[in-house]
């Protein structure tokens, strides 16, 4: 066994496929975790994960979360606080509608495998 320490990245290690920066955090062989953000105003692109759930919680900033899912559709509020999750397969959407960035932290499982794994899809916004 080892252990993973990671420190996060002041600048993005890359941007998510739904063009969210991310800052990769620890990861093990059963999850992942990075820190995901939106600038002010900023609407995420609508898309859909192939085999990963992911589990969030909003460190700052406000904003709004759809995720639909078969006939299962909803739009949330984001706060500081809130955490949800993002079943395999559900479409989902964010968007930044406050003054400041929009921080979350998430947790997928398995690890993210990798670009390909979120594809478009027809959001909201």
């Amino acid at each position: 066994m080892s252990f993973v320490t990671r420190q996060r990245a002041e600048q993005p290690d890359v941007l998510a496929p739904d063009g969210s920066e991310v800052r990769i955090l620890a990861a093990t062989a059963r999850g992942s975790m990075a820190q995901f953000t939106l600038p002010p105003g900023a609407v995420s692109k609508a898309v859909a994960h192939r085999s990963v759930e992911e589990v969030w919680l909003v460190l700052r900033g406000t904003g709004r979360m759809w995720r639909k899912l078969g006939t299962a559709e909803e739009t949330v509020a984001l706060a500081p606080g809130v955490s949800l999750a993002i079943p395999v397969g559900a479409c989902f959407q964010f968007r930044n509608d406050g003054d400041e960035p929009l921080d979350c932290a998430g947790v997928t499982m398995p690890p993210w495998p990798g670009m390909d794994e979120a594809y478009e899809v027809d959001g909201i916004w």
